[in-house]
């Protein structure tokens, strides 16, 4: 109750807002009785295929943009109380391979989002961080990273008369866009022989239904390989294409720097900014996927149904981005 009380009768702007994320949280926002939700992207043909999906609802309004372009930035915030940044490029092959245009939209883009935040006295501003943020060793990662120093340091700020800024981390998010779901089911499908890029790899599980930073379940991407290969009823053949410039055999939610000042708040875990003076001992070590890996494939299917469901209801276009 006191979560729809937060989000009742407000204007809420989603960047990047056709995304998986923002497919999602559009959902969510509807339950919570928001008054608008603006969705702010470049791609018209998605936002076309979301205006039917949610059948020209009113409460909806959609603006063709880039978070790089400070003043349409200003023009779509006037007026907004919550704002929600997923506004990014995330392929990390594609940020190797272009490095400043990755700059553009995850740095100086979030810069932009903070500077019309402020200027308008939006009461919160949500960012969506990654995983690979943290310990970053690829292009993608370290303009995260930098991305939630702004957003976090935004709090500091003499012209913020207000506004919260914060930050939430995911994991790998099972069936959003570039995720390894989606991939493997198009290559089991097609009939082709599945891609692993190592067989040690592991990652983070979340559905995007969980809390954020959520206590991650995590798996090797083989078993994922194989449980999606039983669903069809076939049996796993793969092959190794070695890792991408840049990819990480296990990643990281919470740095040994950060342990101090990580609280466990049940399912998830708060870590605080490093000016909160108290200090805590509630986790003791690197919270990383290569640990305390799930070996049971029935716990990954039941896990990869409930992924099924909660997408169910909401527009999101086929299709993946990477190989990983």
């Amino acid at each position: 109750m006191i979560q729809k009380e937060m989000f009742k009768n407000k204007v809420i702007l989603v960047t990047g807002g056709t995304g998986s994320f923002g497919n999602f949280i559009t959902k969510r926002l509807f339950e919570m009785g928001v008054k608008e939700i603006r969705i702010f992207s470049r791609d018209e043909k998605k936002q076309y295929d979301m205006r039917l999906h949610y059948k020209n609802d009113s409460r909806l309004k959609f603006f063709i943009g880039d978070i790089r372009n400070p003043q349409r930035v200003e023009e779509v915030m006037s007026g907004v109380n919550i704002v929600y940044q997923a506004a990014a490029l995330k392929q990390v092959p594609a940020c190797e391979h272009a490095p400043f245009e990755a700059i553009q939209t995850n740095v100086l883009g979030v810069q932009n989002i903070i500077t019309a935040a402020l200027k308008y006295g939006v009461e919160k501003v949500v960012t969506v961080s990654t995983d690979k943020a943290v310990k970053p060793v690829n292009v993608m990662g370290m303009t995260k990273a930098l991305q939630e120093r702004l957003i976090i340091n935004a709090n500091h700020s003499p012209q913020n008369k207000g506004t919260k800024f914060c930050v939430v981390r995911y994991g790998n998010v099972l069936q959003s866009r570039g995720s390894v779901v989606p991939f493997f089911r198009r290559q089991l499908s097609e009939g082709e022989q599945l891609t692993i890029t190592d067989e040690g790899m592991t990652r983070f599980l979340l559905t995007l239904g969980d809390a954020i930073v959520k206590k991650a379940p995590t798996t090797k991407i083989i078993t994922i390989a194989d449980v999606l290969s039983q669903e069809i009823g076939k049996k796993l053949d793969y092959r190794v294409i070695g890792k991408y410039p840049g990819e990480k055999l296990h990643e990281i939610l919470i740095t040994e720097e950060e342990l101090i000042r990580t609280q466990d708040m049940g399912d998830f875990y708060k870590v605080n900014p490093y000016w909160i003076d108290k200090k805590f001992t509630d986790i003791t070590e690197e919270y990383g996927s290569g640990i305390n890996l799930i070996e049971d494939q029935q716990s990954i299917k039941t896990l990869i149904s409930r992924s099924d469901d909660e997408m169910l209801g909401v527009s999101i276009e086929k299709g993946e981005f990477s190989k990983i």
